[in-house]
């Protein structure tokens, strides 16, 4: 008869072996999330540029099947549950896509212009984002007038 050290060993093995141990890890840490997040304290409004950041994120972490970090990106970040759509997401950062480019996350495609742009003698200036107040707004790069 097997110990129950043995026993533990071997539902291990196979919860790990089917992707089930993940998948429970994954969803704890969620929950965990969710009950520590205070209800009765309002999360500050999603700024239009969190949304589109976080839903090239959760497109990327979806793609390469980081599911359950995706799951707790959302149930951390107030994200709507329901994806954005790739063809509004395209539209918002002014990103025209070919065949090819659609079957990667949009994440790639801009990762690649800038690794690949041919032009190095210019640099890409980024103006501060529109962010929400709070302890992280004072980490905005800042724009040219600063």
């Amino acid at each position: 008869m097997a110990s129950v050290t043995e026993m533990k060993c071997a539902v291990r093995e196979t919860l790990e072996s089917r992707g089930v141990l993940g998948q429970l890890k994954a969803r704890i840490r969620a929950e965990v999330f969710r009950a520590l997040d205070d209800e009765h304290r309002p999360r500050p409004p999603l700024s239009h540029e969190n949304l589109l950041i976080n839903e090239l994120i959760r497109e990327y972490l979806e793609f390469n099947k980081y599911r359950h970090t995706a799951s707790v990106l959302t149930a951390e970040s107030g994200q709507p549950e329901v994806p954005l759509d790739r063809q509004f997401l395209a539209n918002e950062l002014k990103v025209a896509e070919d065949a090819s480019s659609k079957s990667v996350p949009l994440l790639y495609g801009l990762v690649s212009h800038f690794v690949n742009s041919g032009d190095n003698a210019t640099k890409v200036f980024l103006r501060g984002a529109s962010l929400p107040s709070g302890p992280a707004a004072g980490s905005a790069v800042p724009g040219p007038d600063a």
